[in-house]
């Protein structure tokens, strides 16, 4: 969640990390800091609020020039958002500073062991626990590498250290376990970082690390070793995107340009997964068929946004492979005593690949005996790296909080799946996968018409930023549309919205209607079994009651046309495939209404990008 960087080499380090920092902004964050390394000593600023307020005090107070120092957004955990309890830490003689992402579980038991040596605390932050602990290892004579390895042992939890020390110049070290950290690696400088975005400027050159290891970086020199001082196996990366790929181009807001980004990354991610001998390959999996075939249970596992693409992901799934699927929300999972064995196949879904919850679902999955196939946006992140297999999406960088075309191309990914396990299984033949591929290649051209149309949904929001309360109804694959319609709306908008299964409407949850609130169904398309009249009826059922209809449906539905009082058409597509159409205007609809109302769209209040946080 926090965003990290660490930076030595030529230039000048509050810059560089300034710069970094800035990149780091969509992580969401509450307070930011700056700790630098200068003849001997260390020098810091640290303040609460956004970075504005970081770079006021700078402005103020500017830090010496120095070649080497550590910065940090915080998004709290332990202890309020203020200055206090802003990063960097500080060890009680002020020698060692960290900055941290993640949760030390243990960190109380230690607090009060280090009370009881006389170690005063000035914040209320674990990170000021690890802190102390590394003051203390390197003040018995310990290098700061040695002290990082130690430490690192004695806390439970999640986290990233990275650490400088006053009395060893031009040397950072960091660890990590079970959070994101990643080292950039330039000429002459080096860099580490909870993302790439933070190094892009200045290299796209990158390294992925292990679980519990610890790196230490100069400006020409990087050695990462395990917990114990051993030698670590490490994997090198060329990151294919660059700095052009996170600017807004026009739009307000990231997550504007996000969505209409979608067409492509769609074509992205589908790019290369058809042979010409009409054979879906996905290099990526590298399960045995055989492995594959012995398969009687599917779980796909996800949070928020992911837990969506999953639900749709089982009716797909389901249908074409006819293997029972279920869909857990990941941080539920392992809590409940799930029946996982050898021939369960679990599917985990994460645009990060960080996903803490997640993690520690496939972590128990595979203690199981389960093979894990990852669905991920993020090349080198940790989900991946722990799975069997992985099917990556293209979606490129995704700045806004709110997921978007981290969404869509996650169920282009399931819809990848499915079809390739009903290949593998026998279950589809060659020309029914051609004709559903055929109809996935086509979907970017209707995405781009849907969005052609985007001003009717501005239109459609600017009636509506007055009102309090929303209602999202769908059937089939579109309840978990509706589902992840009503999340947009709470994440940006911090409005009152709910995703309801329509046929559950008379089981309760309409006896909440009012006059005029207003109702958003997901119509399927029309022709598939009894689908198209129920929702129907159900527009019916909840206008009866005073509310205002607005139908996401096919064009050319007739009969829509005279229940809803707005009607927002869609391509035609397969009953299957509609979500990928039908949860664009729903995303518009919350970008616009969040933006009349005034609110931060790409960084909405209390929500981070990343929860690398159980």
């Amino acid at each position: 969640m926090c965003g990290i960087i660490g930076y030595i080499g030529p230039e000048q380090a509050t810059g560089v990390i300034l710069d970094g920092l800035r990149r780091l902004e969509y992580r969401g964050y509450d307070s930011a800091g700056i700790a630098v390394q200068d003849n001997g000593r260390l020098e810091y600023r640290k303040k609460a609020g956004k970075l504005a307020n970081l770079d006021a005090e700078l402005a103020e107070r500017p830090l010496p020039e120095s070649h080497a120092g550590i910065g940090h957004t915080r998004w709290a955990t332990h202890g309020v958002p203020n200055d206090a309890n802003a990063h960097p830490q500080l060890s009680n003689d002020g020698r060692v500073a960290v900055v941290h992402n993640g949760i030390i579980e243990n960190f109380a038991t230690l607090r009060a062991e280090l009370g009881a040596e006389g170690v005063e605390f000035t914040s209320d932050t674990d990170t000021e626990v690890a802190a102390a602990l590394l003051g203390r290892a390197v003040n018995r004579g310990n290098d700061l590498t040695v002290a990082m390895r130690e430490v690192s042992k004695q806390l439970h939890g999640a986290f990233t250290l990275v650490a400088i020390d006053s009395q060893e110049p031009d040397v950072i070290v960091a660890a990590r376990r079970n959070s994101p950290l990643v080292v950039g690696v330039g000429q002459g400088e080096n860099f580490v970082a909870s993302d790439v975005a933070a190094f892009i400027d200045h290299t796209r050159e990158a390294i992925e690390l292990g679980q519990d290891q610890v790196v230490t970086i100069t400006a020409n020199d990087i050695t990462v070793t395990d917990f114990d001082g051993g030698p670590a196996e490490t994997r090198a990366y060329h990151v294919d995107w660059d700095t052009t790929a996170a600017e807004k181009d026009g739009y307000d807001w990231f997550m504007r340009k996000e969505i209409f980004e979608q067409p492509k990354a769609i074509s992205d991610t589908l790019l290369g997964r058809y042979s010409p001998q009409g054979e879906l390959t996905l290099d990526e999996i590298h399960i045995s068929p055989e492995t594959l075939r012995r398969v009687n249970k599917i779980i796909i596992l996800g949070c928020g946004t992911a837990h969506y693409a999953g639900m749709v992901a089982k009716y797909a799934i389901e249908h074409w492979v006819r293997i029972p699927c279920e869909v857990e929300l990941a941080s539920e999972f392992r809590y409940r005593d799930p029946i996982v064995d050898s021939q369960t196949l679990c599917v985990a879904i994460s645009q990060s690949g960080e996903t803490a919850d997640t993690l520690q679902a496939i972590r128990h999955a595979r203690e199981q005996g389960a093979k894990v196939i990852a669905i991920c946006n993020t090349n080198g992140s940790t989900i991946p790296r722990e799975s069997d297999a992985v099917i990556y999406t293209y979606a490129g960088p995704e700045i806004g909080v709110a997921s978007t075309k981290g969404f869509t191309t996650q169920l282009i990914a399931c819809y990848l799946l499915g079809l390739y396990l009903a290949q593998v299984r026998g279950m589809k033949f060659g020309d029914e996968i051609r004709t559903i591929m055929d109809e996935l290649e086509a979907m970017p051209a209707k995405m781009q018409s849907v969005l052609d149309h985007a001003d009717q949904i501005y239109t459609l929001a600017k009636g509506m930023e007055d009102e309090e309360d929303f209602i999202f109804i769908g059937r089939h694959v579109g309840y978990p549309i509706a589902l992840e319609g009503a999340l947009k709306l709470k994440e940006i908008a911090y409005l009152h919205a709910e995703g309801f299964a329509a046929g559950e409407l008379k089981h309760g949850p309409i006896a909440i209607i009012n006059p005029g609130m207003p109702v958003f169904a997901v119509v399927p398309p029309q022709g598939r079994d009894q689908l198209h009249d129920k929702v129907v009826s159900n527009i019916q059922e909840v206008r009866a009651r005073g509310a205002r209809t607005i139908a996401v449906a096919e064009q050319d539905d007739n009969e829509v046309d005279q229940f809803a009082e707005v009607v927002i058409s869609l391509p035609k597509v397969s009953t299957l495939l509609q979500p990928v159409l039908a949860v664009v205007p729903l995303q518009l609809f919350a970008c616009e209404i969040a933006t009349l109302l005034g609110n931060d769209v790409d960084q909405p209040r209390n929500l981070a990008k990343s929860v690398t946080v159980e």
